[in-house]
């Protein structure tokens, strides 16, 4: 996770899965067809990981094969970073493999797709939890359990989280200064934020936009539903969990925990969510944001860091991203998602995944433990290129290069917010997520297409939903 890891985060927080997403939910149902037999030769007694290869760049590579073998130099270890332009084209390639009896042991997987490997390819972690409870008492502690949550699945735990990203608000500081404006208090409203955005368009000229925002899963329109208190599906907590929570949290900290998040009946219909999509049509009908697009993100760090966009929903990785674009740290800065009906705000978590067909399950385990030690995430994030899952990690010295000034704000969107929660991604994430994209763009047409798109989003849902993946 080098400097070309920007790449991949750009496009794990601006992109989720697509075609990739449902060629795994169909592979997945075929799985013991297609994992039957392995293909003789083809072992070398090395302990695999996949992870797409944007995120891991030779030094990353040698970093962790090194630092691993040090450890455990018993253990063979070989880091496949698949070539894949984004998380589609990356699941698609590792189904290729698993067809062809090559499956990884471990795979690197974004909250995107954590139940869906859970349901249908992963291996739970708690046995082995359990067994080196001692050992991570000092990881939990150092994570918030927010991020462990959104790693559970049916009350068994299926990754440890090294990374997350929550929606936080970037502001470009040469824009407000233009603007005349103040730097957003913590508790800004989101009339506010359209006050703030209309005095950014009256300072500048017609090739400005005031909120650039990309139609995706993440930081697209769930960050305003979280904000005015609905989601896209109903959410509720799986019972279980207590044999986690209650050894590693302390009591007020597990206090609401469950055995993880279920995201089930569709509510596009719902008025809150109605309420939310009109209220980003009205700030198109005003010209203070740009009609939803598509695509992966990438130009957006350019036309933030040249001032022609002022606000846009971004993580800690845009941290390391504006700065390799040749920002100032102090060109920028963070505040949290504006308040509506709550502040809850929204993140995306990624560790790595158990698959079923390994059969070094136990040396896959200590990979996985090593990769969540501090020193080696210390190693792999020096460049600010995503939000580190360990609190500890987050410092002024960390973020003096780069900034922001209000780095605090990455975990204090959980640390203050308990209530933030991961995008909905249920195991039929790849079929939600097409019809979230293509009602959205339809919804945001004008103000009286809200409607009717929403009603077919809810038809459209509730078909997903009824798919077994």
């Amino acid at each position: 996770m080098t400097d070309s890891h920007l790449t991949r985060r750009t496009l794990l927080r601006y992109g989720a899965y697509g075609a990739g997403a449902a060629a795994l939910a169909g592979t997945a149902a075929s799985w013991d067809r297609l994992t039957g037999a392995d293909i003789p030769g083809r072992d070398d007694g090395s302990l695999v990981v996949a992870t797409l290869g944007p995120a891991y760049g030779p030094e990353a590579i040698r970093t962790l094969t090194e630092g691993f073998k040090k450890v455990h130099p018993d253990i063979k270890l070989r880091i496949n970073a698949v070539q894949a332009v984004d998380w589609s084209d990356f699941f698609a390639k590792i189904l290729t493999q698993i067809a062809a009896g090559t499956a990884p042991d471990l795979v690197y997987v974004a909250t995107e797709g954590v139940q869906l490997f859970a349901q249908r390819l992963g291996v739970p972690l708690d046995r082995w939890v359990k067994r080196d409870a001692e050992e991570l008492r000092e990881y939990f502690a150092d994570v918030h359990p927010s991020l462990v949550e959104s790693m559970m699945y049916e009350g068994s735990l299926y990754q440890l989280p090294v990374e997350f990203n929550a929606a936080d608000i970037y502001l470009n500081n040469e824009v407000l200064k233009r603007a005349g404006a103040d730097f957003p208090a913590a508790d800004w409203t989101r009339d506010d934020f359209t006050a703030l955005l209309r005095d950014m368009k009256k300072a500048s000229g017609s090739q400005f936009t005031p909120y650039f925002w990309t139609n995706r899963l993440w930081g697209g329109v769930v960050p305003w539903l979280f904000a005015n208190d609905t989601n896209l599906l109903s959410e509720s907590k799986a019972p279980g969990g207590a044999w986690l929570w209650d050894s590693f949290y302390p009591a007020a900290q597990r206090q609401g925990r469950g055995g993880g998040f279920r995201w089930t009946t569709p509510q596009a219909t719902d008025a809150r969510v109605e309420e939310a999509y009109d209220y980003l049509a009205s700030l198109i009908q005003e010209d203070l944001c740009n009609r939803p697009e598509g695509g992966n993100g990438q130009n957006l760090i350019g036309v933030f860091s040249t001032g022609r966009v002022g606000v846009t929903p971004a993580g800690g990785f845009w941290a390391g991203g504006l700065h390799l674009a040749g920002m100032e740290a102090g060109g920028f800065d963070t505040q949290y998602f504006p308040r509506w009906r709550t502040q809850r705000m929204q993140f995306g978590a990624a560790g790595y995944a158990l698959l079923r067909t390994s059969k070094r399950q136990d040396e896959a385990w200590e990979f996985i433990k090593y990769a969540a030690r501090r020193d080696t995430l210390m190693r792999l994030f020096k460049t600010n290129q995503t939000t580190p899952a360990r609190r500890s990690m987050l410092t002024a010295d960390r973020y003096r290069e780069t900034g922001p000034d209000r780095w605090q704000v990455f975990y204090d969107t959980l640390d203050k917010f308990p209530d933030t929660g991961p995008i909905p991604a249920p195991p039929q994430v790849a079929e939600v997520e097409q019809v979230l994209l293509k009602h959205t763009g339809t919804a945001l047409a004008s103000r009286r297409a809200v409607a009717p798109a929403l009603r077919r989003m809810q038809s459209d849902l509730e078909k997903a939903m009824e798919r077994d993946v």
